[in-house]
């Protein structure tokens, strides 16, 4: 099973990096109005082909809202969560496992939830290879090591925690032990080493591609998809709990109204929203993620299955049906393929 990051000094020593880089201190006054929001943004492609894509938005933000707000462009997942645990951003987009994960450590909450251009609240997790490779599902299930392959970041939804859940725990596979190599990277780095011959198979998502053909299109000719998850939770828009709550209904209102109205800046707002590949925002709380943790526990449970202790697997089973019925409400909202727990 492929271990999950833990977190150490080294990221909580990285997360106070970022506030001697320009980034906003905690405020010595607790009752003081911020006068200045971090908005803290994965740059899973690169800082510089998003920065100018989010930028836009951001301004938007800072003007309906009345703070100015500034990005933070992390490199992983952990770097954001950690940023927000100690209070160096106040808002992100998050993709659903980092979410999850603020949630638990870094007092954050879910208020808003993206779709996409065709009005989706979904998006899929892939496995990639060489187009003309050859290389099927079932050649790369055959674990005869032969292959090198491409996982995302261990905290990534459609990177790692999907492919696991739906792929590999339920035929008993562990990556580590059926392929010649195995690395962690971004998407974009996965989807390069993929076109470029450097892995054989590798993990990316629906929305990375596109951003992927958007941006390199002769490479992106180079690959095709072989698998596809069942659809997954859409990224979020995700606070810190604290922030005060008149400006988090702030926040809430001009990301639910952005680009809906029907005057020239409201075109000019759909506009920013199609270089982002989305169509808009819905309301949303942090039972959105309940299909994540269902995921997640259903990855617990096949450990637990593997150790032969009675004892873990019946706690484990128990809260994996906990959660599979809270999941299941979820479901009734956004269509999410419930896991299927490993024999």
């Amino acid at each position: 099973m492929i271990r999950r990051t833990l977190i150490s000094a080294a990221a909580f020593g990285a997360a106070l990096a970022l506030a001697g880089c320009g980034q906003p201190a905690e405020k010595a006054d607790p009752d003081a109005p911020l006068k200045e929001l971090t908005f803290s943004i994965l740059s899973a492609e690169n800082q510089t082909s998003m920065e100018p894509l989010w930028t836009p938005l951001l301004t938007d933000m800072s003007e309906a809202i009345g703070v100015k707000v500034k990005p933070y462009f992390a490199t992983n997942y952990t770097s954001l969560v950690e940023a927000m645990r100690f209070k160096q951003v106040q808002v992100g987009w998050f993709s659903a496992s980092p979410a999850l994960q603020a949630i638990r450590r870094s007092d954050a909450e879910v208020l808003g939830r993206v779709v996409d251009a065709g009005g989706e609240a979904t998006y899929k997790s892939v496995i990639i290879v060489r187009k003309g490779s050859g290389l099927t599902v079932d050649k790369i299930l055959k674990c005869d090591r032969s292959l090198s392959f491409g996982l995302g970041d261990t905290q990534s939804t459609s990177g790692t925690l999907a492919p696991m859940t739906y792929l590999f725990t339920p035929r008993g596979i562990d990556p580590n032990r059926c392929f010649k190599s195995v690395r962690s990277a971004s998407h974009q780095a996965n989807a390069f080493s993929v076109a470029n011959g450097v892995v054989d198979v590798a993990t990316n998502n629906s929305v990375g591609m596109l951003f992927f053909a958007r941006q390199s299109p002769e490479l992106a000719a180079k690959v095709e998809t072989i698998w596809e998850s069942p659809p997954l939770p859409e990224s979020s828009i995700v606070v810190r709990r604290d922030l005060d709550p008149a400006l988090k209904e702030k926040i809430r209102q001009f990301f639910l109204t952005y680009g809906t109205g029907t005057d020239a800046k409201a075109e000019k707002q759909r506009e920013v929203l199609k270089g982002l590949a989305y169509g808009g925002f819905r309301p949303a709380d942090n039972s959105y993620l309940d299909p994540v943790r269902e995921m997640e526990a259903s990855e617990a449970l096949a450990a637990a299955k593997r150790s032969g202790d009675k004892t873990r697997i019946d706690r484990a089973q128990a809260e994996f049906d906990r959660i599979s019925a809270e999941a299941a409400r979820s479901r009734a909202v956004a269509p999410v393929a419930a896991p299927v727990a490993a024999p």
